[in-house]
């Protein structure tokens, strides 16, 4: 600076030195200002890792306990209102992280460290309002709710989503079905000659995995037939698909084919379908369409609509011809073709395997490899094979629905269950959601719930348990524990696998009712931050949502005392020991620099 200023013609020693001074107290102004910021932000971590979740202190619900606990937790920035931590490609660009796009690794999970979390509660867009009830959520939300309309723009020749108003609607188009979903949800049932020209196949067909999904039309109205879909998408450039999908209260993931397993076993679906998805299906060996032959159940159906079906052009002729020659290699044959939709059936048992010439590719997947092991897995161009029992019982041994939900599925003797283990699970999951309903009282009504969240769904009993609710159930299984997941898709549910000690795939306020069943317990367990997780439950449970805790005493007292900085209320406390539950329902409240509850 001293040499800046000798090269003023004009300068003097007075002003001079007026002006280094006004530099110094201007930066040591935004020092103070940093460090200010930079303690209220450490405070709170502090603040938070000094509270014990061993039970010091919160023996009993009177104790005042030595512990500390934030009276406030920060309000994110309100441009964080949609965050998802580890889909956020703002990390990705501050990071560096060196991913190839051409493999779609850029929409992969990737999660901040914890120093990089910003531990904070996500506002709510200005004008949030509680979402419209399902069955009305299917064709309409509220606009300031997810404040995006650039796919009503985009999209406007196909009947995706017109905004009126307040509300965005749904007339249930998609790109290759502008005159409804329904329509073409049930030619595509007539193509296979189902009775009734019914999706369901008289319960024989129940889960459906609908890739490059869109807002989930086509998921949407697949319920109606008792089908239950698990919609995917990623957070790319059309970001708000998902969004749009779980606000309306049809089951949706983030999630897309790149490089890993998706997070769910092998055989979990009856038919998978993609809809001028925009996949390269011929990519590395044809990869991304053997790990849908992953998860097809035996015969199970992919549904093919787009223009190489219809082969008009050259460029279309040339990807049919190898599609064609690709999935017969995987001992795949057509059930029906009908203008620009295929229909794909895969084989009842491992014989086609068996029959193909030697270095016949793609090849069958090694002996020892676990087709349902799917946490950071990478994908292999291989064909997974049936396991004995499957193969000679010639497809999957399962119910029709919904008597497939209640009957013992074949893959309990993976883990050893017997009948009776599975039988006493439902009925002491049914008398735990009837307690649960019972204090809940008049906090809900039939409609209060929609999109529901087992955060630890074992054999998928609390899920069954809402079977006569007019609800949808995302069940977790964690990726540590006996991968159950297989059970639960079994029984015609949904769910994933997920590791609690990291963010969830989907956008904030996507739930209404969270249960966590010793979630709290095992992330201790594993030394992951049970404070992180309750901000993460807090992320994504919808204002005016509630949240079951089932653990230990000391830790559902722990919770307890964090009520008032999460702006949680206390519906219920109960139980004993190791048997306890704390109902909590999450205020409504909005920022203007600070937090002002508005109820």
């Amino acid at each position: 600076m001293a040499r800046m200023a000798r090269g003023r013609a004009d300068g003097s020693p007075r002003k001079r030195l007026v002006t280094i001074m006004l530099v110094f107290v201007t930066i040591g102004g935004l020092i103070y200002l940093y460090s200010q910021n930079s303690s209220e932000s450490s405070a709170v971590n502090k603040s938070l890792k000094q509270f014990s979740w061993k039970g010091d202190g919160v023996n009993d619900e009177s104790s005042s306990g030595t512990s500390v606990v934030p009276k406030t937790i920060p309000v994110c920035d309100d441009r964080l209102s949609e965050l998802i931590p580890c889909l956020d490609r703002n990390l990705i660009y501050q990071t560096r992280l060196k991913l190839d796009l051409n493999l779609m690794e850029h929409y992969e999970r990737h999660c901040p460290m914890p120093e990089r979390r910003y531990n904070c509660l996500i506002p709510p867009p200005p004008g949030y309002k509680v979402p419209i009830k399902w069955p009305k959520s299917r064709d309409q939300v509220w606009k300031a709710n997810i404040p995006h309309t650039h796919l009503a723009t985009e999209k406007s020749d196909q009947n995706w989503m017109v905004v009126k108003g307040e509300k965005i609607v749904f007339p249930g188009g998609g790109t290759h079905f502008h005159y409804g979903a329904d329509k073409y949800i049930a030619s595509i049932a007539n193509m296979l000659n189902f009775p009734d020209n019914n999706i369901n196949n008289r319960g024989r067909l129940r889960n459906v995995f609908d890739v490059g999904c869109g807002v989930a039309s086509f998921g949407g109205y697949l319920l109606s037939s008792d089908v239950i879909a698990m919609s995917l998408a990623p957070n790319d450039v059309h970001e708000n698909q998902i969004q749009f999908a779980l606000e309306r209260g049809i089951p949706a993931y983030l999630g897309v084919l790149g490089t890993k397993r998706l997070p769910y076993p092998s055989r979990s679906f009856e038919l998978a379908h993609c809809s001028r998805c925009r996949i390269d299906w011929l990519q590395r060996d044809g990869i991304l369409l053997l790990e849908l032959d992953r998860l097809l159940r035996p015969g199970g159906y992919f549904a093919y609509s787009s223009p190489e079906a219809y082969a008009q052009d050259e460029e279309d002729k040339r990807i049919w011809k190898e599609m064609s020659a690709l999935v017969e290699r995987m001992c795949w044959k057509i059930a029906a073709k009908k203008n620009q939709t295929v229909i794909w059936v895969k084989p009842l048992t491992n014989d086609c395997y068996l029959r193909r010439e030697p270095d016949t590719r793609p090849p069958l997947c090694k002996s020892n490899d676990d087709p349902d092991a799917v946490w950071g897995v990478n994908m292999e161009a291989c064909i997974t094979r049936y396991s004995d029992q499957m193969h000679k019982a010639r497809g999957s041994g399962l119910a029709p629905w919904p008597a497939r939900l209640t009957t013992p599925p074949p893959r309990l003797a993976d883990f050893n269950y017997s009948a009776d283990f599975f039988n006493k699970d439902m009925e002491v999951w049914q008398q735990r959601v009837n307690d649960y309903w019972t204090v809940l009282g008049n906090k809900i009504k039939p409609d209060t719930i929609r999109n529901v969240m087992d955060m630890k769904a074992n054999l998928g009993s609390f899920a069954a348990a809402l079977k006569d609710k007019d609800v949808w159930v995302m069940n977790v299984v964690p990726e540590n524990g006996p991968n159950t997941l297989k059970i639960i898709y079994d029984r015609g549910l949904l769910g994933t696998v997920h590791n609690w000690c990291e963010a969830f795939s989907t956008y904030p306020r996507t739930y209404d009712l969270l249960h966590a069943s010793t979630i709290f317990s095992d992330i201790i367990e594993k030394e992951c931050s049970p404070e992180d997780l309750l901000i993460e439950m807090d992320r994504i449970l919808r204002p005016k949502g509630f949240i079951i805790v089932h653990d230990k005493r000391s830790v559902v007292l722990a919770i307890k005392k964090f009520l008032p900085a999460l702006h949680w209320e206390k519906v219920a406390i109960s139980g004993e020991d190791d048997d306890a539950i704390l109902i909590i329902q999450k205020k409504i409240w909005l920022t203007s620099e600070s937090i002002r509850v508005s109820e």
